[in-house]
């Protein structure tokens, strides 16, 4: 039989979970429930709700940051809720860590608005009763923050770890493994800090010092790039996210990792080359505006609905010269190339911060399933390369498995391909002894990633 309350609140949702917190809480509950992607629903709800600019900056910043810091968040609600806190029901639980982040790691929010505006929202869910429990936990909470303990290093170095920079356990375990505990820790630490965006700046379509100017105009703080000449770091797009800028293909939003991956595969004009992955499209873009839409790029996506993404990111930006195939990169076949970009599937565990959610979706057994697939996608990449030509193989993960051991077993296979060293192509600060990129978050504040160029025998 229906719960009659679960029927009327949802009648009632858009009065429920109104507000900042309450959309929060609505999300989050989707996050839990479902395989969506944090991004997409945030996305959506920015674009739909009618929440002014600083109420949706406090909803996304109270989102984020919970799936983000949930680990150690959970973890302060389990010492003070009565019962087991992870049985408790879903709008309960995400009502409670709205709450406690906000008195965490928010320091404009007042404990007292945090904890009526939770309490307020479990009220109009719950009644009274219920609205009076979680108000004593969270008040007890606020009581106590000097006196929150966490896992004892000293007794468990990776609960400690987990807890206090809140990732899974078996990603602590082995960064700790490969990289010691210091380390591991100033990495885990960089993925939970708010991540800065680059810009790339589309010299198709606009001077680089003039586009400079323009966001002196618009108030944008930026620095020009470390590593890449025509990126730019900004520390929010307030004022230009949504401009005649953006909307006329002068910028693309695109880490430098990325960016550097293109360096490598250094695309020609006239040059036929193929993006076996392309979609979202940031990498096929930027070949053609390399290429000064002189040759040809043959666009790969497995699925239509992605590809579009890569067709209207290069119709804003003025690239001409791709056309588009909707194919399993594993088994297209099509006529070989000059340069090919294997930009793989991959765990994604180099871009954490950007999305926090994916390291609570993975599992190890993901990296073995990954793996095959990569492997499949590499070997099929590898007979499309024209004699002399290049291939680049790239992921946005730093796990070895996904990485260079993968491509050691390819070359050990491939005698015919090599090696051609990184550094003559990318700045050699991010290219290891072994004449490959990796980067690092914590090292080089962008996203942690791989990338190989190796040279078919004439």
């Amino acid at each position: 039989m229906q719960d009659p309350l679960r029927m009327s609140i949802d009648s009632d949702t858009s009065n429920l979970y109104r507000g900042p917190r309450g959309t929060a809480v609505k999300i989050l509950n989707r996050v839990e429930r479902s395989d969506a992607y944090l991004d997409r629903l945030l996305e959506t709800e920015m674009r739909n709700t009618e929440m002014n600019e600083l109420d949706k900056g406090l909803m996304n910043e109270i989102v984020t940051g919970i799936v983000r810091w949930q680990m150690k968040v959970d973890w302060v609600l389990t010492g003070f809720f009565h019962g087991n806190f992870t049985k408790a029901e879903t709008n309960i639980k995400n009502a409670l860590r709205v709450a406690v982040y906000q008195i965490l790691f928010l320091d404009k929010v007042p404990h007292s608005a945090a904890v009526n505006e939770s309490v307020e929202f479990i009220k109009r869910l719950r009644g009274q009763k219920v609205a009076d429990l979680v108000n004593g936990v969270l008040r007890n909470i606020v009581r106590n923050l000097e006196n929150i303990r966490y896992p004892d290093p000293k007794e468990d170095k990776i609960q400690h770890l987990a807890v206090v920079e809140s990732h899974p356990n078996w990603i602590v375990k082995r960064w700790v493994a490969r990289y010691g505990y210091d380390e591991a820790k100033k990495l885990l630490a960089a993925n939970n800090e708010r991540p800065d965006l680059t810009l790339r700046v589309n010299r198709l379509k606009i001077d680089f010092n003039y586009f400079l100017n323009q966001l002196e105009q618009h108030q944008v703080q930026f620095a020009k790039s470390e590593y890449l000449d025509f990126f730019v770091r900004v520390k929010h797009m307030a004022g230009i996210g949504g401009s005649e800028m953006y909307k006329q293909g002068f910028f693309v939003v695109q880490d430098e990792s990325a960016g550097i991956a293109v360096q490598l595969l250094d695309p020609k004009p006239g040059d036929r080359v193929i993006d076996m992955c392309a979609a979202p499209g940031g990498k096929a873009t930027f070949i053609g505006e390399m290429m000064k839409n002189v040759g040809e790029i043959v666009a790969i996506d497995r699925y239509e609905t992605r590809l579009n993404l890569v067709k209207s990111a290069c119709q804003r930006l003025g690239i001409a010269n791709a056309h588009f195939v909707a194919a399993d990169a594993a088994t297209i076949q099509t006529a070989p190339a000059e340069r090919v970009l294997v930009d793989v599937p991959c765990s994604g565990l180099g871009v954490l911060s950007k999305k926090p959610d994916a390291k609570w979706k993975r599992e190890p057994e993901d990296l073995i399933r990954l793996v095959q697939t990569q492997k499949a996608i590499l070997e099929n990449a590898a007979k499309h390369v024209k004699p002399g030509g290049v291939l680049v193989y790239s992921t946005c993960t730093t796990e070895p498995e996904e990485n260079f051991n993968l491509i050691n077993n390819f070359l050990a296979d491939h005698p015919e391909f090599i090696i051609d060293n990184a550094s003559q192509f990318v700045t050699p600060r991010v290219v290891t002894p072994e004449g490959y990129v990796e980067t690092f978050p914590h090292r080089h504040s962008m996203d942690g990633s791989f990338a190989i160029r190796l040279k078919k025998a004439p």
